[in-house]
């Protein structure tokens, strides 16, 4: 997201060099860049005119300390006022919801139709059943949760949830589109306390624009409810619209946060930007995928950094711990050390261990501006087509094959081609690549990272000298 303003500003950091300290003068040229970025990113214009003249007047006469060049000193102001822009000044932990109430405790969801309200009800409640819930800066447990959908408009939407939320693997209640909405919610929160729930979380109708009966229905559900959390589900996409949305609930609603879906198919992103102006509520998740495992708790400074093109990696750690299985790593990595050779059976499995991880996609946003290029041409699920390619060429290969690659001769080749259904030149590449990952291998049993990294040329785009804010220190 955001891509146009991390380019903008890549540039303008190189042209004011070597002077001592931040002036109108040196700050001008990189604050103009910022504001038509942001416009272009379908930031809201009064959000853009409070956030510039609050960097302005941080920046300003600020000291340009040790090895940063002015531009960089400049990024880090930037970097702070975004993180309070998006909501790091509110304190909240990443993923904390409300939920210290005599169980049920009841989550609302509200927003428009084709937002993305359902879907994000079944990922929310699969996520507090796995336990990724935070409460006073630790994980809270596994929950025992309940989810109903109390739209009784829209055709088959009882019937989606009931399917999504089998796929999450949580328990649904039943209700019936003849029903009315007050009554399917009284029936959902007798039966939650009825059977121990800790969570119940409310689906409820969206339409497809603002009206004043949808908003006297909700603000009925939520009279009734007393939720300890209504949370305000907008899509992305919608870009000013989101805004103007997300000001229309917040007046009618006591809100007490937002979920921003469909993050990954919006490249301006200014919704995310803007929409925790508009409210005074926080960001507490994004919806990255249509996967149900697609939502992530917001951190606002982490965001900063992804939209200043210096990466994520600790989100992108955080994924891969989460689902990478430790002792097969392990095994491999006990395997290398020991002088055995690492083959294509090993390959294979490491594929597993990606495939694992999650979407593609929402994993290259969280690498650094230095690898842009390479990530983008990964877009639009060109990463898991291509995962699944050399898949299907490991698994035409046979055992033997797998663990000696040196048997691979031209008509091997052509009956693995045939088998996985690509052209030979496809394995040829495959082959290509696990060479270079062999050399890797080789490189990190004798220890020699730095060795590895200047085989990567990796060294040359990590120090800073290469582009993007690679020598920004804070």
């Amino acid at each position: 997201m955001l891509e146009n303003l991390t380019q903008r500003m890549s540039r303008v950091v190189k042209t004011i060099r070597g002077e001592a300290r931040l002036t109108e003068a040196n700050t001008q040229e990189m604050l103009r860049e910022v504001r038509m970025a942001l416009l272009e990113a379908d930031v809201a214009l009064p959000v853009v005119r409070d956030f510039i003249a609050r960097v302005k007047e941080k920046a300003l006469g600020q000291d340009v300390v040790g090895s940063l060049n002015p531009g960089q000193a400049l990024v880090g102001v930037v970097h702070k006022e975004l993180t309070a822009l998006m909501g790091g000044d509110l304190g909240a932990e990443a993923g904390e919801l409300s939920l210290a109430t005599q169980p049920p405790a009841v989550i609302l969801m509200a927003g428009l139709q084709g937002a993305g309200k359902t879907t994000t009800t079944g990922k929310l409640a699969k996520w507090l059943v796995e336990g990724g819930h935070v409460q006073q800066g630790r994980k809270s447990g596994k929950k025992k949760v309940l989810v109903v959908s109390a739209d009784v408009y829209r055709p088959a939407a009882i019937e989606q949830l009931k399917t999504v939320a089998a796929q999450a693997h949580v328990d649904f209640l039943p209700s019936d589109p003849s029903q009315k909405p007050e009554a399917i919610a009284t029936a959902a929160l007798d039966h939650a306390k009825r059977h121990h729930y800790e969570v119940l979380i409310v689906d409820t109708a969206g339409r497809l624009g603002i009206d004043e009966a949808m908003m006297r229905e909700i603000r009925a559900l939520h009279d009734l409810l007393r939720p300890i959390e209504t949370l305000f589900v907008v899509d992305a996409m919608q870009g000013q619209d989101a805004v103007n949305t997300a000001k229309a609930f917040a007046d009618a609603l006591p809100l007490t946060g937002v979920v921003l879906t469909k993050l990954d198919g919006d490249a301006r992103g200014g919704a995310a930007l803007s929409v925790r102006h508009v409210t005074g509520k926080p960001l507490k998740f994004v919806g990255m995928s249509e996967k149900l495992d697609g939502l992530e708790p917001f951190h606002p400074e982490r965001m900063a950094q992804r939209v200043l093109g210096m990466g994520d990696i600790v989100s992108l750690v955080e994924q891969a711990q989460k689902n990478i299985d430790i002792a097969e790593a392990q095994k491999l990595a006990t395997k290398i050390k020991s002088g055995n050779r690492f083959d294509l059976n090993d390959f294979r499995e490491q594929l597993q261990q990606v495939k694992k991880m999650g979407d593609m996609g929402s994993m290259l946003e969280k690498l650094p501006a230095q690898f842009a290029q390479a990530a983008s041409q990964l877009q639009g699920g060109q990463a898991e087509k291509q995962l699944r390619r050399t898949e299907g060429i490991l698994n035409s290969m046979t055992p033997a094959e797998r663990a000696k690659p040196e048997l691979l001769k031209a008509s091997r080749k052509r009956r693995i081609a045939a088998g996985a259904g690509v052209p030979v030149q496809e394995v040829n590449r495959m082959l290509s690549q696990f060479e270079q990952m062999q050399g890797m291998m080789k490189q990190m049993k004798k220890g020699g990272m730095a060795k590895m990294m200047r085989a990567m040329g990796g060294l040359k785009g990590l120090g800073g000298g290469g582009g993007g804010f690679g020598g920004f220190r804070r």
